[in-house]
């Protein structure tokens, strides 16, 4: 049944002819006033009683416009009804244009009559330009628009809207959004209208992605703007939608996000592999579901790689948003080659991204290539594919796979171009790291050949060692160790560091190493050889200064020279700038030594002081740099505690002692260089020692020859008698002669037999070419002839000569 109630409806106030608002007049069939409302003599000024009855002619029109007023009259006549403009008179005389429209209207009893409404002419037009602005949404709009009732059906559509959706724009009216969009698409639509419904606010822009039921493949975006509609008495009539489509330029504006963030995420380190996982993140899922990355394999050791591309490439980097992709894709670390006919074959053969929308089985060589894999990746739904090439500089580094699975429209050439982009940029990063990874490794290796790769077993200590490299971001650093036999079986234990990273803090560590070497071999003290050291850093660096101003210079080092005698247990210790050793007694207690910290070397000038001890047999000293106490962003004190706690033990081997402090000192990768000396102190057995001291008497070599003829019958050794008889009284000749005083007298059994003469005197031997008729001057030279090795050495008044014969093995091992 149909309601029969009636239906009230409110007129719009801007309707020009509205009942309110318009004037009204009647004319009979001779063109004379026969009705005149209240609005017209608003409109006009004429009163009821001055035009009733009268003609319009005589009323209302200018003669100059009668021409004007009887075409319309006949127009009028002729076509039973009038729309238009036309000028009349009002009360005052002026013309004024008024729309009208005129009907005929006939009487019961056949009488023709004619009702005229009006408007002013201003009205009017505005009036129309409204109308032809929503008809123009209706019929030529671009922008699609909607018309739904208060139950969200739709009553109209314009012609964008009907070829948005793919109907007829009348097949729209009844309808609901469900039945041509997606059931999550039309339920965001119907929430958002609403809300618009319930609470008059307008909805603006509001994007959304959009899937019509008829292409579901096909991911669209829409800008959607709403309001309500009322009548002027406020009774809600529906809401209209307004509806764009931005796809284009919605995915513009992705692309342009995603560069950005990938800008900011790609190549934040220069690592090869950090940098290949930031292009899989950067990627997935925004524009893939699925991606691999290969680099041509000697690219991940920094190498370049063959201009034909013909390398074996490595999976670097594996990212999918579903974890069964694992058994599609290669994981991280695999080293293989693409099949022929595949797309990343031909992507790196032709050095250009392959696109393939759609995959299936005869469409591509990867298929045949590995059928079983195909099969499961086709059952998990991968459907498209996009190989992009990773090249810069000229140079093919490697590929990008990227894959569909989930997202049910396949890649296009929008999504290849940004795929380009992304590689682009991650190319030119990886092709930093690996130049980066290139010089590393140069520089690592410069730095390993100038380092001791394995320090000898030396009698008077046992060593272990640490060298932990800084951090690849921060470059190679300059510290250096060194373990270095001294005559007398002595040896010097250094540690030291040279200020910055890189090639040239390499470099510069090298040539302070060598000259500490070479410093040793002259038996310097400690202080003295960082004395010169010092001026050598500074000689350095002024000859930098003078040659090449672009060199970074030499802005300093810090060195620690422990000199450590296991015949007496004296431990002789200066150090420039360096951390100070620390010393684990034989009875666990752990002490620092105190040594003045001196002057790091460069600055010059500055004395540097010694520091002399005892150290007990079995005594634990450790050298270290200071990026061993300051790790993890720790004080020199905590460091220090950190230190002698890790270093108490107790361990089987000097070797878990410096594995325990790694453990607890550096958690992670340092970022400076780390370096530990481990040293446990051993005596010399006292049989293994002989020594006299003699008088200053012509018969001083006479006995010395004596003495260490006894002595070597004593420890099996008869066969060195003769030639150590000739050393001895040569140097104790020397000795009586040149100094003037008592003279020490020394043999050490060890791995040489090394005989010692000291004496007061300051004198420098020196070997000379004697001539024939020359009295003197054979005696060193017969010394340098009969030793393996000699040399002097200097201590605190008092001068040493020494030479060196070598035992054979079966002599050491037996005198052990």
């Amino acid at each position: 049944m149909h309601n029969t109630s009636p239906t009230s409806l409110s007129e719009s106030p801007e309707d020009p002819f509205s009942v309110i608002r318009s004037a009204s007049a009647v004319l009979d069939g001779r063109g004379r006033v026969v009705a005149w409302s209240d609005q017209a003599t608003a409109l006009l000024g004429h009163r009821a009683d001055e035009v009733l009855g009268r003609t319009v002619r005589e009323v209302l029109i200018d003669p100059g416009d009668e021409a004007v007023i009887a075409e319309a009259s006949a127009a009028c006549v002729r076509d039973d009804g009038w729309f238009g403009l036309l000028p009349v008179r009002d009360r005052e005389g002026n013309r004024v244009y008024v729309g009208f429209r005129a009907r005929r209207v006939r009487r019961l009893d056949s009488t023709v009559e004619w009702l005229l409404v009006g408007s002013l002419a201003e009205y009017i037009t505005q009036w129309e330009i409204d109308r032809a602005v929503l008809d123009g949404f209706f019929s030529r709009s671009p922008v699609g628009v909607a018309v739904l009732g208060p139950d969200l059906r739709i009553l109209r559509v314009n012609r964008a809207i009907a070829r948005f959706g793919g109907l007829p724009a009348e097949a729209y009216r009844g309808l609901r959004t469900a039945d041509f969009l997606l059931g999550l698409d039309t339920d965001l639509v119907e929430e958002r209208l609403r809300r618009v419904l319930e609470t008059g606010r307008p909805m603006i822009f509001a994007e959304q992605p959009c899937r019509l039921l008829r292409d579901p493949r096909k991911e669209l975006f829409v800008s959607v703007s709403a309001f309500r509609m009322q009548d002027p008495s406020g009774r809600v009539l529906g809401v209209t939608e307004i509806v764009e489509d931005v796809t284009d330029r919605h995915r513009a504006r992705r692309r342009l996000a995603l560069l950005s963030e990938a800008g900011a995420r790609i190549g934040s380190t220069l690592d090869v592999a950090r940098t290949a996982h930031e292009l899989a993140e950067a990627a997935v899922p925004e524009l893939a579901d699925a991606l691999s990355v290969d680099l041509l394999e000697p690219v991940t050791r920094g190498e370049e790689p063959a201009p034909d591309a013909t390398d074996p490439v490595l999976r670097m980097a594996v990212r999918s948003i579903r974890p069964e992709a694992q058994q599609v894709m290669y994981p991280v670390g695999h080293l293989f080659s693409f099949p022929e006919d595949t797309g990343p074959a031909r992507c790196l053969a032709e050095r250009r991204p392959i696109l393939q929308p759609t995959l299936q089985e005869g469409n591509s060589g990867w298929f045949s290539a590995d059928s079983a894999r195909a099969e499961r990746a086709l059952t998990m739904g991968v459907h498209s594919l996009m190989v992009v090439p990773l090249a810069a500089r000229g140079v093919i580094l490697g590929l990008v796979c990227l894959w569909r699975s989930q997202r049910p429209e396949p890649f296009e050439e929008d999504d290849l171009t940004l795929a380009e982009e992304f590689a682009s940029r991650a190319a030119v990063c990886i092709d930093n790291a690996r130049r980066y990874t290139q010089q590393h490794n140069a520089a690592e290796a410069l730095q390993r050949s100038l380092l001791p790769s394995e320090v000898p077993e030396h009698p008077a200590v046992e060593t272990a060692h640490r060298y932990l490299p800084a951090h690849v971001s921060a470059g190679v650093g300059g510290d250096w160790f060194d373990v270095i036999p001294l005559s007398g079986v002595r040896v010097a234990l250094v540690v030291g560091d040279v200020v910055g990273h890189g090639m040239h803090a390499s470099a510069t560590m090298g040539r302070l190493r060598a000259a500490v070497r070479t410093l040793a071999f002259l038996d310097l003290a400690p202080d003295e050889v960082l004395a010169r050291l010092d001026d050598l850093v500074d000689q350095l660096a002024t000859e930098q200064l003078q040659t090449d101003g672009n060199t970074p210079q030499i802005v300093g080092a810090t060195c620690l020279y422990a000199i450590y005698d296991p015949v007496s247990r004296h431990c002789a210790i200066a150090r420039a700038g360096h951390p100070p050793p620390t010393v684990l007694g034989p009875d666990g207690r752990v002490r620092p030594i105190d040594v003045p910290a001196g002057p790091p070397l460069g600055l010059g000038g500055l004395p540097f002081e010694m520091t002399e001890l005892e150290l007990d047999e079995g005594s634990l000293i450790a050298l270290y740099s200071d990026g061993l106490l300051l790790a993890d962003h720790r004080d020199v004190d905590e460091g220090l505690a950190l230190l002698r706690s890790a270093l108490a033990g107790p361990y089987p081997s000097l070797k878990h002692t410096c594995k325990a402090v790694e453990d607890a000192m550096l958690p992670d990768r340092p970022a400076d260089d780390v370096t530990l000396l481990l040293g446990r102190t051993r005596v010399l057995a006292a049989e293994k020692v002989a020594s006299w001291e003699l008088p200053a008497e012509p018969t001083a070599a006479g006995r010395a020859r004596t003495l260490v003829r006894d002595r070597l019958t004593e420890w099996g050794l008869e066969e060195f008698a003769f030639t150590t008889e000739l050393i001895v009284s040569e140097l104790v000749t020397n000795a009586y002669r040149y100094a003037g005083g008592p003279v020490l007298l020394r043999l050490i059994r060890d791995r040489h037999l090394i005989c010692e003469v000291s004496d007061s005197s300051s004198t420098s031997p020196h070997l000379r070419q004697a001539h024939n008729n020359d009295e003197g001057g054979r005696g060193l030279f017969l010394v340098a002839q009969l030793s393996e090795r000699w040399g002097t050495r200097y201590g605190r008044n008092r001068k040493t000569i020494w030479a060196e014969q070598p035992l054979p093995a079966h002599q050491t091992e037996a005198g052990a």
